[in-house]
């Protein structure tokens, strides 16, 4: 099993992100749901937790390879980030991303500067595309989610949470959205070296649920593109977890939970209406699982659901607010 990110990585990460990402509260739900607190990712300046594991990993380059530029595949959130990175950086970036990624997500990337490189919706079709340009251009690589830097970077966010839980009591659950499992990873690897009896449970839609079938069957298991492209979650859409983050979640996570469809839609509405905060339905996905599946999880008395993005497309916004 490969050795597991360590708390000195993730707080070096953190000491390369100081001034560049937002350190985010850890806000009360309404009263209805005592003892539930959000981490609103959405609040970063990209509108998701990716600027994390992007800058950390891009920041940490070597001169000769920044000159040389970067690329990454993305299903949207990320491919902004490293946008994002690498024009504060003045790295050059292509970002290689699905042609049902949505316009919100590419918009934002091309407006930093990345050029944008469009393929089929599916894992095969971006790492495919990602490896030509990576041997035709000498560009280094960010991956998404299997890495250690990147996991590193999403570290930082447990960090966070473990420094603003004061003297909440104990036990504590912290639930987490998953796509590749870089965020849970990370975030997992902190809260368990600095809070030990905290329960990490992650979250997936119910018609992308690789991971929970990966977690209970305790090897990696693929779904086809077709299916996972049917959630309206585009954020956690991937095939596979990766190797890296699968290793951190067979010996940290608790537990993986799925959600609906209408329960995701309907977390984001809560979010907005209730919470004021804005989510895309995959970044909503552990608050949905905090409301509609509580007896699900394991108790606690305090429970952080991450809403990793706020990136969603207003006319869906305003479907679901309608």
């Amino acid at each position: 099993m490969p050795d597991l990110v360590s708390l000195g990585e993730i707080r070096d990460a953190a000491g390369r992100l100081d001034g560049v990402t937002v350190h985010t509260p850890l806000v009360p739900f309404p009263r209805q749901f005592p003892g539930l607190l959000i981490k609103p990712e959405s609040l970063q300046p990209t509108g998701s937790f990716k600027l994390r594991g992007a800058y950390a990993t891009i920041s940490g380059l070597a001169a000769d390879v920044r000159r040389r530029g970067v690329v990454a595949h993305s299903s949207g959130n990320h491919g902004h980030a490293v946008a994002y990175a690498a024009a504060l950086l003045g790295v050059p970036a292509v970002v290689v991303v699905p042609d049902t990624a949505p316009s919100i997500k590419t918009d934002a990337i091309a407006a930093h500067g990345a050029q944008l490189v469009t393929v089929a919706p599916s894992m095969a079709a971006r790492v495919a595309a990602t490896r030509d340009l990576v041997d035709q251009h000498g560009y280094a690589e960010i991956p998404p989610f299997d890495d250690r830097r990147v996991i590193a970077g999403q570290g930082t966010i447990g960090l966070e949470i473990a420094e603003d839980w004061n003297d909440r009591p104990e036990p504590g659950l912290v639930v987490v959205p998953v796509s590749g499992g870089g965020l849970i990873s990370g975030i997992a690897a902190a809260i368990r070296a600095l809070r030990p009896d905290t329960r990490i449970v992650g979250v997936e839609p119910e018609l992308a649920a690789d991971a929970r079938d990966s977690f209970r069957q305790g090897r990696r298991v693929s779904w086809a593109a077709s299916g996972t492209g049917r959630t309206v979650a585009d954020a956690l859409r991937v095939e596979q977890v990766g190797e890296l983050p699968f290793a951190h979640i067979r010996e940290l996570v608790t537990d993986i939970v799925t959600v609906t469809e209408d329960e995701m839609l309907e977390a984001v509405r809560r979010l907005a209406l209730r919470a004021r905060l804005i989510a895309e339905p995959g970044g909503a996905a552990a608050v949905a699982a905090c409301l509609f599946h509580a007896e699900a999880l394991p108790a606690a008395a305090t429970r952080v659901a991450v809403l990793s993005g706020g990136n969603i497309d207003p006319a869906l916004l305003a479907r679901v607010l309608g």
